[in-house]
């Protein structure tokens, strides 16, 4: 993966950061977007102090206008992106039928309509160099469902449909668009979670332990790969 530039949303910690290491470790250039810089430029600061090359940047998934800063910002230290995971994702958890407008819009925006414009920002690129790797970080739940998260479902379940069509449109030019889409994992999301929840989580789990970032961060390293 020398010579690559990858860039990674919500960088800044859990499945995001892992995967950021992963490719670092196999040698690509790392671009870490995030909101919270102080955290990314920490993490920037790690890579760079193990050998590799790091840029930390700013975004907000849920304003086109700063996608598209994020991403000028980071052609003009690195040039072309080569690889796009879209890792970044929030949840407002809530029954459908008390689910306040601005919580299933904010959720569709960051998850989905984020993803979709990181993605039209790097495929000019890809196209262009016949070369690309898009990875798309969805949940097992966009198959399973899940009570109280119509929103978050939806817009997990809406990234597995754009990956698919995404797929159809640029193979032929040498990009590939894939999704990762993770059962229960140790992050600061799943650690909100109370006893009888994790229990009962852990139950359905056949190894009855929940997954690590590493353990996903191995399955997109893999897809970013020549």
């Amino acid at each position: 993966m020398a010579n690559r530039t990858a860039f990674i949303t919500g960088a800044s910690r859990g499945i995001g950061r892992a995967c950021a290491l992963g490719l670092a470790r196999s040698g690509a250039r790392i671009v870490a977007a995030a909101r919270q810089i102080e955290k990314l430029e920490e993490f920037a600061a790690k890579i760079r102090a193990a050998g590799g090359e790091a840029f930390a940047v700013p975004i907000d998934l849920s304003s086109p206008d700063s996608i598209k800063e994020a991403f000028s910002r980071a052609s003009k230290d690195f040039g072309r992106i080569d690889i796009l995971v879209n890792n970044a994702g929030v949840t407002r958890d809530g029954l459908a039928l008390r689910m306040k407008r601005e919580d299933w819009d904010a959720v569709l925006q960051t998850n989905l309509s984020g993803a979709f414009h990181c993605i039209q920002q790097v495929l000019p690129g890809m196209i262009r160099e016949r070369w690309g790797r898009i990875v798309n970080i969805t949940s097992v739940v966009a198959e399973a469902g899940n009570p109280g998260q119509a929103n978050y479902v939806a817009s997990k379940a809406g990234l597995i449909g754009l990956t698919k069509s995404l797929a159809q449109e640029v193979a032929s030019r040498n990009v590939t668009v894939n999704a990762v889409a993770p059962g229960f994992i140790e992050t600061d999301m799943t650690a909100k979670l109370n006893e009888e929840t994790r229990s009962r989580i852990l139950q359905s789990i056949p190894l009855r332990r929940m997954g690590t970032g590493e353990d996903i961060a191995a399955a997109v390293v893999f897809l970013c790969g020549e």
